[in-house]
């Protein structure tokens, strides 16, 4: 396929280049979409690439007191993936680089896509011109909402020019054109949602600390344009700003933030675990709550969709259903089905949402009208009934 499409593009070259440009975008969304589309949470979260960004001779930014974001993020990536290992043993971590060496954008995406991963988590530092700009952020592929979103894209897509050939390896993606990113309107994929849910709950970790929280977005990363599973790309902190950059400098505040990613993926694991997990048999659909239990506000609730915009909450938009809720995460909007005070009705629910049309739906808590893990739920719940 691959060769048919070159010799088209060796006769289209002398031909209108409009004609060509949206020819070669109709011909990357044909090779995109040709995968397998793999389902999170159809085997369980068992593989994790960890993606350290740059290296070798890209620096990456370049910070306060000359830091290299290269050497930064990747000592936060092996302090990851250490916390994974030790705490989730049968859970395989590689690392795209565990050294000091340039690997390549397509390069990263391959040895997550060969090994059939679970997850990839790209860790970056960010810079600005301005040495004022400071905080997190964490994104997923999509297209770019603000100027903002588009200059932090083509900043780390500019580590494309420093491979071989790489017009031809990136099928003409050129990371200094806004024309360019035009193609990732076609890239709204089946993974976006389970990367913002890992976007939101990384984001929700830096906020427990008191990084300043920037925010969950999306904007075309190739790196992340080129997976073919649930991937984000985090941002933790600007290595241009004075005091964020001496903070990323020390190493235990970098073994802080790598506990913020590495709390974000226990949570987002624990979900799609549980989505894995065989559905009930039909059996005991309403089991009855015991009236003695105490009531400690923590409901169990569906989440079968998720919006940058707010949806209008109308049973024709939500497949019929109108016990639907709305959630705001990081500005980020979260539609919920059901309001359950079990586990177990909560579980049975989710059988139920699925076999009606959600079939990616999945169990979340809430607590003080705030989403939380599912097992810190079940733990508010256990030490309120001691």
């Amino acid at each position: 396929m691959l060769r048919n499409w070159l010799n088209s593009v060796r006769v289209l070259k002398n031909m209108n280049w409009r004609l060509f440009k949206t020819f070669n975008i109709l011909c990357l969304f044909v090779l995109l979409t040709s995968f397998y589309p793999f389902r999170p949470g159809e085997y369980g979260l068992n593989k994790v690439v960890i993606d350290a960004g740059h290296g070798g001779k890209d620096p990456g930014a370049i910070g306060v007191d000359k830091m290299k974001e290269k050497d930064v993020v990747l000592d936060i990536a092996l302090k990851v993936g250490a916390k994974i290992k030790a705490n989730y043993p049968n859970v395989k971590v590689v690392y795209t680089r565990d050294k000091d060496e340039f690997i390549g954008l397509s390069e990263r995406a391959n040895q997550a896509n060969e090994i059939n991963a679970d997850l990839f988590i790209s860790i970056h530092a960010d810079a600005a011109g301005s040495s004022q700009a400071y905080g997190t952020e964490t994104f997923a592929l999509g297209l770019h909402k603000s100027a903002a979103n588009l200059e932090t894209a083509k900043r780390e897509n500019n580590a494309m020019l420093l491979e071989e050939n790489y017009e031809v390896k990136y099928e003409g993606f050129d990371p200094s054109s806004d024309e360019s990113y035009i193609i990732l309107k076609l890239l709204q994929n089946v993974h976006l949602e389970s990367s913002l849910t890992m976007a939101s709950k990384v984001q929700d970790q830096f906020t427990s600390i008191g990084r300043r929280n920037r925010g969950v977005k999306q904007a075309g990363f190739v790196v992340l344009w080129k997976t073919t599973m649930p991937s984000v790309l985090i941002e933790t902190g600007f290595i241009t700003n004075t005091k964020e950059g001496r903070f990323l400098n020390q190493s235990a505040n970098r073994e802080t933030i790598a506990n913020c990613i590495f709390n974000a993926f226990g949570e987002y694991k624990t979900d799609v675990d549980l989505k894995s997990a065989p559905t009930s048999t039909g059996q005991n659909k309403n089991p009855k709550t015991d009236t003695k239990t105490v009531d400690t506000g923590v409901r169990f609730r569906i989440q079968v969709a998720s919006s940058p915009t707010p949806i209008k909450l109308d049973p024709k938009n939500f497949k019929g259903f109108s016990d639907v809720r709305e959630l705001k995460v990081n500005g980020v909007y979260k539609y919920t089905i059901g309001n359950e005070r079990t586990f177990e009705e909560g579980v049975n629910l989710q059988t139920s949402v699925r076999e009606k049309g959600y079939k990616d739906a999945f169990l979340i808590g809430v607590h003080n009208n705030k989403r939380i893990s599912v097992s810190e739920a079940k733990s508010i719940i256990k030490k309120g009934s001691k």
